[in-house]
């Protein structure tokens, strides 16, 4: 995909560390997101990919660095503060997390009654629920349960959940983990459609390279702690550097 460039930074984060005892998980990585841009950060399991989210959203502290998300300093706001962010941040988990319970209305209408600041209190939800439904080709699945949905649906509805925030972070965890080759080309048409659409922002982490050349602006290989090399993918994978190569194999 073309390379995002001359766009505000929405997200800088700064010689970042974090170690577990004697474990560096992050010795100095950083990171920039540019505003509408799909980063897609790689890295093998265990290097810190999801020690690096859970640092940037204000679920785990980091030893030092710095973490800018739309020019606030996560690292020094208030716990309130961090909850009204975290409003303009999605996160579509690898399983999708959808409540079992509810059905397809109710887990959209989820965050809409839990984030009454942003929105208020919404007596009629159903043109916001409907909305987001469209955005993933899923209005006729308003009314199921969770178990009847096959595993592509649920990634679609638990990513029309996200865009019912209206975000303008979205984080995806592996999105096309689990799926079948068809269905993955499906979600990635959609994370694309979504970036035009809504001009989102985007972090995502995975391991399938097929997601990473059709989604990605710009690249991040994370290794060793440390962004290790950024780029295109077509400058990553052209890579002469054995543990860059590896990821291309």
């Amino acid at each position: 995909m073309e390379n995002i460039t001359n766009h505000k930074t929405i997200i800088e984060i700064k010689n970042l560390h974090k170690a577990f005892g004697t474990n560096k998980v992050l010795d100095g990585f950083n990171l920039v997101l540019n505003e509408g841009e799909n980063l897609v950060v790689m890295g093998k399991s265990g290097s810190g990919k999801s020690v690096m989210i859970k640092c940037l959203i204000g679920l785990e502290a980091p030893d030092s660095g710095s973490i800018l998300v739309m020019n606030k300093e996560i690292n020094t706001l208030e716990r309130e503060v961090i909850d009204e962010l975290r409003t303009e941040i999605g996160f579509l988990f690898q399983g999708s997390a959808l409540y079992d319970s509810m059905s397809v209305r109710e887990n959209l209408e989820f965050p809409l009654r839990r984030h009454t600041k942003k929105f208020g209190k919404i007596k009629n939800t159903t043109p916001l629920v409907l909305e987001a439904l469209e955005s993933v080709g899923l209005v006729s699945a308003i009314d199921l349960m969770p178990n009847e949905l096959s595993g592509g649906m649920k990634r679609r509805i638990a990513l029309a959940r996200t865009l019912i925030l209206k975000p303008k972070i979205i984080l995806y965890d592996e999105p096309t983990t689990g799926l079948d080759p068809i269905t993955s080309k499906e979600i990635i048409l959609l994370m694309k459609s979504i970036q035009k659409k809504y001009n989102t922002s985007s972090i995502i982490i995975t391991h399938d390279v097929d997601c990473a050349k059709a989604i990605a602006n710009r690249m991040i290989l994370l290794i060793d702690g440390i962004n290790y090399i950024e780029g295109t993918f077509e400058k990553l994978s052209s890579s002469t550097d054995p543990k860059v190569q590896a990821f291309f194999k």
